[in-house]
């Protein structure tokens, strides 16, 4: 039996109180295949007002229109019909309800669908050159994508939260970050809010946005050590435990002793190029974790311990630190934590001591890793971040806070989707 492509359609999507009337396969010289398929409302059913989607009695008719559709084995489709206006009785004159259409948009709802779920695989511009169609309109069918889940989502069940910045334009000032807000709890991890700039009124409104309730609603806030941040969290999250994560400390250890290798490497180097010799290709080795460290590398790093080396000393005290996280009660891990600071203190090596000094000024926020059961890390937020790296690695970047902003809700906000007519990718 041979089945007619009206009849896939029927059963694909089915449009309640319309038919489809016609349907023509497009092949004119020297242009690209295209399916035509004409519209006609069903004599049975009387308009529907766009607004209220009540019946309404019919008022006039409006010009022919022209949508872009899903395309069939890879042959654009679009949909042709002659909208009604209805007369409501709420709302007065007004363009009939078409299921298919989203208000002036040139492309069907399912077309659009279509199109965002898509660019979630492929950068824009790709998905726009696959399925033939422009880069405007694969951004257009996004926004609008974004925006119907921004409008439908849920915030319940969000206890823990992660705030970060992450660098996006150019140069170093507070312009060239976004602030960023995720849901890090266990069961769901995802982007909340994101907004312009690195500031506290950004922060302020992002936290508005999420809503009083939500915000009361917190058991645990995840971030680093920036004090703007520090200080609106005080402010309006009190209730919640506030988690400096050992993601950030052991990034500014790391720092430090990166900071001593380069500046005694200096030194040595000046001396004599024999004496540099043992700090010579020892950087990341002196990054990594000495536990995962294997073979030559664990012999180099002994040795140079063993040198007497500024640089071994720092490296010493960074891997004793973490002994730290091993703790669970908060009395053991402070006295652990002094004794380390006071090592540190007396090491004579300023960055060690920078680092030591700022541990002491958040002592309490430190603790409450232990105090919070080592349950919260910010591990979670530091991979979303390296999402939103590689999605703007992907894109070569976009121009305008906007896209960015709507590539970063789709991608990570694990927004609620229009109820599928099939499931196409």
């Amino acid at each position: 039996m041979q089945v007619q492509l009206k009849t896939i359609l029927n059963q694909v999507q089915h449009l309640v109180g319309f038919i489809y009337q016609e349907i023509e396969l497009l092949a004119k010289k020297d242009e690209p295949l295209a399916i035509k398929v004409k519209i006609a409302a069903h004599e049975g059913h009387p308009g529907r007002c766009s607004k209220c989607l009540k019946p309404a009695p019919g008022y006039d008719r409006l010009r022919a229109r022209r949508w872009r559709h899903e395309p069939v084995w890879g042959i654009p489709v679009y949909f042709y019909y002659t909208p009604r206006r209805v007369k409501c009785a709420e709302h007065g004159v007004v363009v009939e309800h078409m299921p298919w259409n989203v208000g002036k948009r040139p492309y069907t709802r399912t077309m659009m669908c279509f199109l965002a779920r898509w660019a979630r695989r492929l950068s824009w511009g790709e998905t726009a050159k696959c399925f033939q169609t422009s880069w405007e309109a694969v951004y257009r069918s996004v926004q609008w994508f974004v925006k119907w889940g921004l409008e439908h989502r849920t915030m319940e069940g969000v206890s823990a939260i992660g705030i970060d910045e992450i660098h996006w334009g150019k140069g170093k000032g507070a312009a060239a970050f976004l602030t960023v807000i995720y849901q890090i709890d266990s069961g769901c991890r995802r982007l909340l809010w994101v907004g312009p700039k690195r500031t506290q009124a950004t922060l302020k409104r992002g936290l508005q946005a999420l809503g009083p309730e939500v915000v009361k609603g917190l058991k645990f806030v995840c971030s680093d050590m920036w004090k703007p941040y520090l200080q609106v969290i005080a402010k309006q999250a009190n209730q919640a435990l506030h988690v400096l994560d050992r993601f950030h400390i052991t990034q500014h250890l790391n720092k430090a002793v990166d900071e001593v290798r380069r500046g005694e490497s200096s030194r040595l180097r000046t001396a004599g190029k024999a004496k540099a010799e043992p700090l010579k290709r020892m950087r990341w080795k002196l990054l990594r974790r000495g536990a995962s460290v294997r073979g030559r590398a664990r012999e180099k790093l002994q040795r140079l311990f063993w040198s007497k080396l500024a640089t071994g000393r720092a490296w010493q005290l960074k891997e004793s630190f973490e002994g730290f996280w091993r703790y669970r009660h908060v009395t053991y891990a402070r006295t652990y934590l002094q004794v380390w600071c006071t090592r540190a203190l007396r090491s004579r090596l300023e960055p060690m001591r920078k680092v030591a000094r700022m541990l002491r000024a958040h002592e309490e926020l430190i603790l409450n890793w232990m105090r919070a059961k080592g349950e919260l890390s910010s591990g979670a937020v530091e991979g979303l971040n390296n999402k939103i790296r590689v999605m703007t690695r992907r894109s070569y970047g976009f121009r305008t806070y906007r896209a960015m902003e709507i590539a970063l809700y789709h991608t990570l906000g694990r927004l609620p989707e229009p109820a599928p007519i099939h499931n196409f990718c």
